[in-house]
């Protein structure tokens, strides 16, 4: 199984930016946490973050095929871009969108999600402890998939 975590614009800056609002944990301290997770559960994961709508796109459009499972955190983008919204369809990859912040409970242009109804779930407001949870739901949604096509292949070999 294989994870690709795909970080948006400003999330490089984590630990130096707004501690009030995202705290004091760098985006490598993140990673490092969900690589040893990743590591305890077999799954190999891999990291991407870019300011840059179109790499993110670019990077979603690569993992057709290639990954299992997408968590995302399009920080900014959540909340204006149709492109990654599309692209998150188009691979049709279980993802689930990750907000250090409850964004719910933010600035009103911040509500407006256009990311979350093409993912499976959405973690917000945990702070870093988000990336684990979406993890812990990475591999449940995986582990439900692999059962479902081993049911549908012992059904087909009948």
């Amino acid at each position: 199984m294989k994870i690709m975590v795909v970080q948006g614009p400003n999330l490089n800056m984590l630990g130096v930016r707004e501690q009030e609002i995202y705290g004091p944990m760098k985006l490598e301290q993140i990673h490092n946490q969900m690589k040893e997770f990743a590591n305890q559960n077999g799954v190999d994961i891999e990291f991407f973050q870019s300011n840059l709508e179109g790499e993110l796109v670019d990077k979603i459009q690569e993992c057709f095929g290639e990954v299992d499972g997408i968590i995302i955190n399009p920080a900014a983008y959540t909340h204006t871009s149709i492109a990654i919204r599309d692209a998150i369809s188009a691979v049709s990859i279980p993802t689930i969108e990750v907000h250090i912040s409850n964004i719910h409970r933010r600035e009103e242009f911040r509500k407006q999600n256009m990311i979350a109804p093409v993912c499976a779930s959405s973690i917000v407001g945990f702070g870093p402890f988000g990336y684990h949870l979406a993890m812990i739901g990475m591999l449940q949604i995986m582990n439900e998939v692999r059962a479902v096509r081993e049911a549908q292949q012992a059904r087909a070999a009948k």
